[in-house]
């Protein structure tokens, strides 16, 4: 074999190893489904002595979804009693918040965020786990315990806790996320 049909053949091999190294790559990253992941922050913004204030904001870490729904538990008695930017409901324990028409689309990185108000009795722990269509986001949590004793607060004059101590302006945080 001459020296230029060698060099010929050896480039048309490195063409087709390189070709299939990268169909392979591309294949590997775009086959199969939709890579799911989220991050929620779940902050308490009024707390009074029966009821309290929240707002949850979502953030889509995985593949861009069209429409979502949120789930979690409360450990305690908490009941939701009005939401906006969500369509909201509860059985027992189980809460189920729903996109809206304007806040269905979550682009890779994108985020939407709804609150509402609840009532309890007691304590007012912060939900421990949070799916985002069906799947558990994991991730790094800031402890936020609320106070076992809460002090006497109005919706006017809302305690702000964080980690079960109260401060100045902290709101009440509980963060999640899967990557």
């Amino acid at each position: 074999m001459s020296r230029t049909s060698r060099t010929a053949l050896l480039a048309a091999l490195g063409l087709i190893t390189a070709t299939g190294a990268t169909a392979t790559v591309f294949g590997t990253a775009t086959a199969g489904a939709a890579t799911p992941g989220c991050k929620v922050d779940y902050q308490i913004t009024n707390q009074w002595s029966t009821g309290f204030g929240t707002n949850v904001t979502v953030t889509n870490t995985g593949d861009p979804v069209a429409s979502w729904t949120l789930e979690w538990s409360y450990a305690g008695n908490q009941q939701v009693t009005q939401g906006w930017n969500a369509t909201i409901t509860q059985s027992g324990a189980a809460v189920t918040a729903k996109n809206v028409s304007y806040n269905g689309t979550l682009a890779t990185g994108g985020s939407t965020s709804f609150g509402f108000n609840g009532s309890y009795s007691g304590t007012n722990a912060v939900p421990a786990t949070f799916k985002l269509n069906g799947v558990v986001c994991n991730g790094a949590t800031e402890p936020t315990t609320p106070p076992d004793h809460p002090a006497h607060h109005s919706p006017d004059h809302p305690a702000h806790h964080t980690a079960g101590r109260q401060q100045g302006r902290q709101p009440l945080r509980r963060r999640q996320g899967l990557r």
